[in-house]
């Protein structure tokens, strides 16, 4: 039997590794800084309670009525029909230079958005999103509201007013909630209004060319 034999390997010395080899990479994660979480936005001064408290001590004569949650204009007619005086629909709206408004109509007024900028003095509009929203009036997408003005008290809303309903005997809003409905007389109406320091544009949108 033949025996083959293996010459040993010659010994060749590690080469001693590079510095930069020894660098350890720092982890993505550690590279990229953490923004801090948004603070967030501060409750606003006035709900549903401390809205209708205020009313009670500054005399304002008001009816306030509890209900399902309502959405839309089209939801709970059954509801509405029920309930004295004209019923509102309110646009929370901003325009091309960042001005905010709100519109307050009979909820059975057409509102032509590419007209009524030109009564109103605004410019091309758009609806306002719900972080301006809870931060000016106070409320959510569904419970918009004239009566939301009492929570701007840096007045940053302009305040625009259909024709119908300045001229309405009994004006109805949510209360700052969509679940109630609070029936004003035109006199508790302006009352309201000349306590938030408010003179709403007047707008007769039936009639705008």
């Amino acid at each position: 039997m033949t025996t083959l034999r293996v010459a040993p390997l010659p010994y060749r010395p590690r080469r001693p590794p590079d510095k930069t080899e020894m660098t350890a990479i720092p982890d993505a994660a550690a590279q990229t800084p953490t923004s801090p979480a948004p603070e967030p936005a501060p409750e606003p001064a006035y709900d549903r309670a401390r809205l209708l408290d205020w009313m009670a001590e500054h005399g304002i004569a008001q009816t306030t009525h509890d209900h399902p949650a309502v959405f839309r204009v089209e939801e709970g007619l059954e509801l509405k029909a029920a309930l004295p005086g004209v019923h509102t629909k309110n646009l929370f709206l901003k325009d091309k230079k960042g001005r905010l408004w709100l519109i307050s109509a009979a909820q059975d007024t057409f509102i032509d958005l590419k007209r009524a900028h030109r009564a109103m003095g605004s410019d091309r509009l758009s609806f306002g999103n719900e972080t301006l929203l809870w931060e000016t009036l106070g409320v959510r997408p569904g419970s918009v509201t004239a009566l939301g003005l009492i929570n701007d008290t840096d007045r940053r809303v302009t305040f625009v007013l259909d024709r119908r309903l300045w001229e309405a005997a009994v004006v109805n809003f949510h209360p700052l909630t969509n679940t109630a409905t609070t029936a004003l007389s035109q006199d508790s109406f302006r009352q309201v209004l000349a306590l938030l320091k408010r003179e709403p544009i007047i707008v007769d949108f039936d009639a705008l060319d």
